[in-house]
């Protein structure tokens, strides 16, 4: 940005954006090349639509049985401590893995959409030392989270010890109303801040091939710096998001839930995924040519406007 004379715009960044998805999609239409960029942006998190859970089943029934503990329960209440931690291992390996996974692909689908190709093992390869250092970020940035929330939930503990024999029990609704309303605007605060800045650490690491801790530096800049251009984007992709949920409850149920399935709907949702992610691109790269991920690398073959003056 030439002396902060550029002017940052919300909507032509994303019809350069929709741009940019109708030619990498559909000009021209390749149902191989849709199948792995679909599976790029599901490895980065993009796993259905979203769609409506329709409850089948499970319905309570009149007759209700008795003997709901097993005659057995004696002899399996000394494991379940043991398999409450087995639980609790595989529920956090889990959650570990699907993280590395979603910050590796986040580089192969932002990969797929600046160079305009299918791909999924070169780009693997390519990011490795920028995806894992990203993982790293994420988890330490999950680590921090739940600790600052046990440390907003130490408080409503102590008060509910100090006033479980206390007969005044409307201190404690009201404690908790306070508490609560403090911790969701905490959360909202903390969510956008890092949510946001965490996005845009993908394009500046993709350029710059840096460490994510610098890649945050430099975010965390230029969004102090231009907050109010970052305020409207946030306020303009929550628009968007709103309407990809409407779209997605209604492709849901066009497709009798197939919509709602891991990678299905992903495939089915593409073209959102791409302009909603090549929105955030053509955005950044308005504050000059180092925040810009086409800069660097030879004409590609989904073309794009040029940078604004």
């Amino acid at each position: 940005m030439n002396g902060g004379e550029a002017r940052i715009e919300i909507f032509k960044p994303f019809g350069e954006a929709f741009d940019l998805m109708k030619k990498i999609l559909f000009q021209p239409f390749d149902f191989t090349k849709w199948l792995v960029i679909g599976f790029a942006a599901f490895l980065c998190g993009h796993f259905s639509v979203g769609g409506f859970n329709f409850p089948f089943g499970g319905f309570p029934q009149n007759q209700r049985n008795p003997k709901l503990i097993s005659p057995y329960w004696d002899q399996w209440k000394p494991w379940l401590p043991i398999a409450i931690i087995v639980f609790v291992v595989v529920v956090l390996v889990l959650i570990v893995v699907l993280s590395w996974l979603r910050a590796r692909g986040n580089f192969i689908f932002t990969d797929c959409i600046v160079r305009n190709r299918a791909a999924i093992a070169e780009p693997w390869r390519e990011f490795r030392k920028e995806g894992n250092s990203y993982f790293l970020f994420l988890l330490a940035l999950l680590i921090a989270s739940m600790a600052l929330f046990g440390l907003f939930l130490l408080p409503v503990w102590l008060c509910l010890q100090f006033f479980s024999q206390d007969a005044g029990s409307h201190l404690i609704v009201i404690l908790f109303a306070v508490v609560g309303v403090l911790l969701v605007l905490a959360w909202i605060c903390f969510a956008f801040f890092f949510g946001l800045t965490s996005y845009f650490m993908v394009p500046v690491m993709y350029i710059r091939r840096c460490r994510a801790l610098d890649a945050f530096r430099d975010v965390l800049k230029l969004i102090v710096d231009n907050i109010g251009s970052f305020v409207l984007f946030c306020l303009f992709g929550f628009c968007l998001l709103l309407g990809m949920l409407m779209i997605g409850g209604i492709a849901t149920c066009l497709t009798c839930c197939l919509a709602a399935l891991p990678y299905v709907g992903t495939v089915i949702l593409l073209p959102v995924f791409v302009c909603l992610r090549a929105f955030g691109l053509c955005f950044i790269r308005q504050f000059g040519s180092e925040y810009d991920v086409w800069a660097a690398l030879p004409p590609p073959s989904a073309e794009l406007p040029p940078l604004p003056s």
